[in-house]
Formats: structure tokens, C-alpha cells, sequence
């Protein structure tokens, strides 16, 4: 609710926004989780590829931090759960092969005695 009559309520904080804001963090964690991706990983990458990440979750991309700190904390409570429950057939990341297209290795710098 608006402190005074002359503020404009905040709808990015009301009921209905929490509540896309959390099925769209937990599309794109599930579709992140899936693909190995940790939540340090994810909070480090540009945000041209964290828009990226969005579309291929089938989610438009998020406006704020906000969204993408919620989807950093449900990839660690999803890693706890599979520790937890490692036979749980949820438990297996079913694209982990495609991590590389999201999160790149440090390239090593070649050296002479390489």
C-alpha cells in the first residue's frame, strides 16, 4: 500500500509479482540446476549470458537482481536436497554435458614448457 494518497502503490512488491517472480526463478533454476550450473557460476556471468540462460528456460528475462539472487539460493537448496538424497532419480543432473555453453572454463595461458 502507497504511504499517501499521492504515491502510486509498488506493484513490483505486491503478492501477484512475488509469486511470478518465484515460478519464473524456479523455471530458470531447474533448467540451470539441470545443466550443473552452480550458484556462484550463475551469479558471476554477464548479464548478456544470464538473458540467455533466461530464453532457454523459456522465461523472459528478469528485471532485477532480485530474480536471479532467488535462483542462486534455490540452486543451493536443490544441491543440498540431491547431497541429501543422492539415489532420488531427481537427484541427477540430466544435462550436465551442456554446462560448457553457459560456463567456461579459465583458459590456461600457454607457457614454453607447455
Amino acid at each position: 500500500m502507497p504511504d499517501s494518497a499521492d504515491q502510486a502503490p509498488d506493484h513490483a512488491h505486491s503478492d501477484a509479482a512475488t509469486a511470478s517472480r518465484v515460478a519464473k526463478a524456479r523455471r530458470m533454476a531447474a533448467y540451470a540446476w539441470s545443466r550443473d550450473i552452480r550458484s556462484t557460476e550463475l551469479l558471476a556471468l554477464p548479464a548478456s549470458a544470464l538473458r540467455k540462460l533466461a530464453r532457454a528456460a523459456d522465461t523472459n528475462p528478469p528485471s532485477t537482481g532480485e530474480t536471479w539472487q532467488l535462483v542462486a539460493d534455490l540452486l543451493d537448496q536443490k544441491d543440498a536436497w540431491a547431497a541429501r538424497n543422492p539415489a532420488h532419480a531427481a537427484a541427477v543432473r540430466t544435462h550436465a554435458d551442456e554446462k560448457l555453453l553457459w560456463v567456461k572454463p579459465p583458459v590456461k595461458p600457454w607457457t614454453a614448457e607447455s
